[in-house]
């Protein structure tokens, strides 16, 4: 009998016109109007606006203080710098993420120690972390990844066990919670992106969020030279002001935290529908042999944020040994979007091998000479598998049942004609997934 798959002959999955279902950002009237303000009175490289933005941010995010920068990256390296990171010191980061999340150390003349992510969260898994430690250790970076909410009841623990701070990365996962609680408060401190691709969308530029007055401070030193005055209280800090301790300029552009304003106000309600429609989807592929939702267990208190680079779980052994790579193959055929694996693993990369950034004579890696933190193929292989066991799933920005519906059916479809796609398999490549794999920062 002739295959059903579309990719065999047979008829599309997705059929309806899906219209602005995948458009993004949603930019508002109000948002305009915002940014053509800031325009008019030609106030783009202010900060009186963003300001604004940073109380309206850490009102909202549920922390005493929140920071502007010019980009998630930036807003990363503060944070780490606020967390006391310098020359030979060393945080654990995952490898399986987007560079920004742990390159920032570099800036430092510090290093990084890659961890292991669990394969159905796709984060930092807390069984590794203790192993990665060492007495140069400063801070965890923990990922949520996907905008999956991260385990941080136990990475919390290990961290205050051993005085190391721990820095959220929000980027994939803003009003994301973890069991109850918004992601990006739990931490000391939280960064995030919010350039145009991601959730909470601004255009261009990030947030620190902190409780820690001295994290904050430090931040604001080292890269925020109109804001480093007689206001800061650290009694180091005080004695150089007015110069900015990294020679970095950071602050964001008056325009995006104008249209950033506007946006908080109405994530919220877009980040509801989103989840709705998310969810939706997942609950009609409940079942289906090979696939499985990146998700929290309902009920828990936990909760996607955000939903940014939506992925699903896949397992091959369900699927007579089917190639993630000739799976999405015959899903596309089906008339959606979807690409094998995610952002390739950093620790394999030549830059965390073998790169002399800084003409020191050696690897930037190895921040301290009498000490070697790389890590070769196969010593994280829970990561090094995951590009085989991971897909992209459509970014549902509005909660339309029968469009929702159609592309469901188009992974249930290849799904249920496994057998029917095994025989041309060509297998998977060598690699799979890329450095840059997610919008950028």
């Amino acid at each position: 009998m002739k295959s059903p798959l579309a990719l065999l002959g047979g008829p599309k999955a997705v059929v309806t016109p899906v219209a602005d279902t995948f458009a993004w950002p949603i930019i508002s009237p109000a948002a305009e109007e915002a940014a053509l303000a800031v325009l008019r009175r030609g106030a783009m490289s202010g900060t009186d606006v963003s300001q604004e933005f940073e109380k309206e941010y850490a009102a909202w995010q549920g922390t005493r203080y929140a920071l502007a920068h010019s980009s998630g990256t930036a807003a990363i390296e503060g944070a780490l710098y606020g967390c006391g990171v310098r020359q030979g010191d060393e945080i654990i980061a995952p490898s399986l993420t987007y560079w920004a999340s742990a390159l920032p150390a570099f800036n430092l003349k510090a290093t990084v120690v890659f961890g292991e992510v669990q394969p159905d969260t796709l984060c930092l898994d807390p069984a590794d972390i203790e192993k990665r430690i060492t007495p140069r250790t400063k801070v965890i970076v923990v990922v949520h990844y996907c905008g999956y909410p991260a385990d941080m009841d136990p990475i919390l623990a290990i961290a205050r066990r051993h005085g190391i701070k721990v820095l959220e990365d929000v980027s994939h996962a803003h009003g994301g919670f973890y069991k109850g609680r918004k992601l990006g408060s739990i931490g000391d401190v939280a960064a995030m992106s919010l350039m145009s691709g991601k959730a909470l969308a601004i255009g261009e530029g990030g947030m620190l969020a902190t409780n820690d007055r001295d994290i904050y401070e430090h931040a604001i030193a080292w890269g925020h030279y109109e804001r480093y005055g007689s206001a800061i209280e650290n009694a180091w800090l005080k004695e150089f002001a007015g110069l900015p301790l990294g020679g970095h300029k950071y602050r964001m552009h008056q325009v995006s935290s104008a249209v950033g304003r506007v946006q908080l106000r109405e994530y919220d309600a877009r980040n509801r529908e989103i989840l709705q429609a998310m969810n939706a989807f997942w609950d009609l592929l409940e079942g289906v042999p090979g696939l499985k939702a990146h998700r929290p267990v309902k009920g828990s208190g936990s909760e996607m944020g955000g939903w940014y680079a939506a992925h699903g779980l896949y397992r091959p052994e369900d699927l007579g040994g089917l190639s993630i790579t000739r799976f999405c193959e015959a899903v596309c055929a089906e008339g959606v979007s979807c690409h094998a694996g995610c952002n390739r693993p950093m620790h394999l990369h030549p830059l965390f091998n073998t790169c002399d950034v800084y003409g020191d004579g050696r690897p930037t890696r190895l921040a301290s000479p009498d000490h070697d933190p790389r890590q070769p193929a196969g010593s994280l292989p829970v990561t090094e598998a995951m590009n085989s066991r991971v897909y992209s799933i459509p970014w549902f920005k509005y909660n339309r049942p029968a469009i929702i519906a159609e592309h469901a059916a188009a992974y249930r479809k290849v799904a249920e004609n496994y057998k029917d796609l095994l025989a041309a398999d060509p297998g998977n490549p060598s690699a799979l997934g890329g450095w840059h794999f997610f919008t950028h920062r």
